[in-house]
């Protein structure tokens, strides 16, 4: 399997990125990785894998993410790919389609198979920060430059509260 931390990393050298890496004790949950890293929930991204229904035949995967004070809005995605059902993708799909185990996966798609969305309360913040392929590594980078790189579909998906 690829190192998705490095190929992350070497992505955000080459499209000049500010960013900076933070190395911790492993952990995955976004209430808990907060308060080991000193940042705001908010800041951080929230990232999961969906499984987009569009027929009995028809599966899409997309990587869905939010801020770290949100949850995934399942009808909103349902309606805005108009498909028959939504679910979270199983475990073992996420993970091979990610290249990461479950609470290490970055707001950044390698794989052509699984497509990025990104809710616009992200923008929210200047500065935001993720598990970077690694439950041993977070980033912190510019809010800017994420959306920059990361080019996802900008869709209104999380639910605050």
């Amino acid at each position: 399997m690829t190192d998705i931390h490095e190929q992350l990393r070497t992505l955000l050298d080459k499209e000049g990125a500010v960013y900076r890496v933070l190395e911790h004790e492993a952990e995955g949950r976004t209430e808990v990785i907060t308060q080991i890293r000193g940042n705001r929930i908010e800041q951080a991204i929230k990232s999961m894998v969906v499984q987009v229904r569009m027929s009995k035949k028809e599966n899409l995967y997309y990587l869905a993410n939010v801020p770290g004070d949100c949850r995934v809005d399942f009808d909103a995605i349902k309606a805005h790919f108009n498909a028959a059902s939504i679910g979270m993708a199983p475990r073992e799909k996420a993970e091979a389609l990610t290249g990461c185990v479950i609470g290490s996966i970055p707001p950044f798609t390698f794989n052509e198979k699984l497509g990025l969305l990104a809710d616009p309360m992200i923008k929210e913040n200047d500065e935001v920060v993720f598990n970077a392929g690694s439950l041993e590594k977070s980033i912190y980078m510019k809010m800017e430059d994420y959306f920059r790189i990361a080019n996802p579909q900008i869709v209104s998906i999380a639910l605050r509260g």
